[in-house]
């Protein structure tokens, strides 16, 4: 907590609605973490009680919790005291309006975590890389910091970021992975954290923006944008450029902008040309935080990748298997494809669409790619329209992994990366790359 400020205090009897329960295990966190300290919570989610289940089940023992469940109703968003509102509540929504009608804070997990504790933040964001970024300088702090504690928290799955008041102190070390959502609670708070990581700027979201990138953005911005002068900004060149381009206001932080460069003698686990810009600046918050040389080559060498992205699954009589589900717009999957760079590649693609353009990526897959099976969706769509050769469009996972299975030979790769958001046929992205995992172990 911030000096004098003790969390219990700050919630204890506080009339609390929290917006987005969920099944991920966030709102959960959140939720369990503000019963335990004392508030008097209404949890209000648009699933309903069922759907709910799972979550429910979890947070039975409390008394000071009720649901409005299926809905959400104004009147719970008039007469509290705080509103905390999950990541991807509608930026322009009636009840978040409501609340600031009644003067009544909006916040979010993770900036009202950095809003109250005293530990030094770390923060990542940016459309692609910000996991890899996040968890590499994670895991190098965690075994080399011997007189500091190490926490990492933001866009983490099922992790929720409010609990780690509980045990972060001052001159700890918190690494948070920030998306644009949860960049908007800095907005509102007008902080930024100590050190930033800003990796990339491309086109995402635009369901949720509604077309406008200039509002994404903005929202992204916000991990640099109240920085003071003793904070840093460690840029990728193309993050310069887009800033150069966005940002019409004076930068206060020392702005490092990194080129790739990585000694010749370290032993990389992660391909592509994007991770080697992924491992460049998180050496560079590395060396901010102090570590020498040899520790950092040590981090970055015993660092073998996030689950999803990119990520190895096995190679089985000769057919090699990669998960990269959280490949979720057409720029990700453009850079597996050449971190992959092999003629022998069979796609597992499509799904929903984010309102982004397909155009460019299919014109990639069709001289790149051996065989493309497109599971069905509004993404999927927009890739029909440009594919040169008729393909395969299918309405699950296993009938993907069996035709893809089934053309397959020897040397080749089968990829997932799907270049597209996966809601309608899965729970989510994690749901379709385990499905497409335990296909693959299921192999005999």
């Amino acid at each position: 907590m911030k000096e004098g400020i003790d969390y219990r205090q700050y919630f204890k009897n506080k009339r609390i609605t929290v917006m987005g329960l969920g099944l991920l295990g966030r709102g959960i966190g959140v939720v369990k973490f503000l019963a335990e300290c004392g508030a008097d919570l209404l949890v209000t989610d648009l699933k309903n009680k069922k759907e709910l289940e799972s979550s429910l089940n979890k947070l039975k023992k409390f008394e000071n919790i009720k649901y409005v469940l299926g809905k959400h109703r104004l009147a719970d968003f008039k007469k509290c005291d705080i509103v905390i509102k999950a990541a991807n509540v509608p930026f322009d929504s009636i009840y978040t309006k409501e609340a600031r009608k009644n003067n009544i804070l909006v916040e979010m997990d993770a900036s009202l975590f950095a809003k109250l504790s005293p530990a030094t933040i770390i923060g990542i964001t940016g459309t692609r890389g910000k996991s890899t970024v996040t968890n590499l300088i994670y895991n190098s702090l965690k075994h080399s910091l011997k007189n500091r504690n190490v926490f990492l928290g933001g866009n983490i799955k099922g992790m929720a970021t409010l609990p780690l008041l509980k045990k972060a102190k001052k001159g700890d070390c918190v690494v948070l992975e920030l998306d644009s959502w949860q960049l908007q609670g800095f907005g509102d708070f007008k902080i930024s954290p100590h050190i930033s990581v800003f990796t990339n700027f491309m086109h995402d979201h635009m369901n949720y923006y509604k077309g406008d990138t200039q509002r994404y953005f903005n929202d992204k911005a916000n991990i640099f944008k109240y920085q003071n002068k003793n904070d840093y900004l460690i840029i990728s060149e193309q993050t310069e450029q887009e800033i150069k381009k966005r940002f019409k206001n004076k930068i206060r932080s020392k702005v490092i902008q990194i080129k790739k460069h990585i000694p010749k003698d370290w032993k990389i686990n992660l391909i592509g040309e994007h991770n080697k810009l992924n491992i460049t600046l998180a050496v560079k918050v590395l060396e901010i935080l102090g570590l020498n040389m040899s520790q950092i080559k040590k981090g970055v060498e015993d660092y073998h990748g996030e689950p999803g992205r990119l990520e190895l699954i096995r190679k089985f009589k000769g057919i090699v298997y990669y998960n990269d589900t959280n490949a979720t717009t057409p720029d990700a999957l453009m850079a597996a494809l050449k971190a992959l760079d092999d003629k022998n590649i069979i796609l597992i693609a499509g799904g929903n669409d984010k309102e982004l353009d397909y155009k460019e990526v299919v014109e990639f897959i069709n001289k790149k790619v051996k065989k493309v099976i497109l599971i069905k969706g509004t993404a999927t769509n927009k890739i029909l329209l440009h594919l040169s050769e008729p393909v395969d469009v299918v309405n699950n996972m296993k009938e993907a992994f069996i035709k893809a299975r089934n053309f397959a030979k020897k040397n080749d790769i089968i990829l997932l990366c799907p270049g597209a958001a996966s809601f309608g046929v899965f729970k989510n992205e994690y749901d379709r790359g385990d499905q497409f995992v335990k296909l693959v172990k299921e192999l005999k």
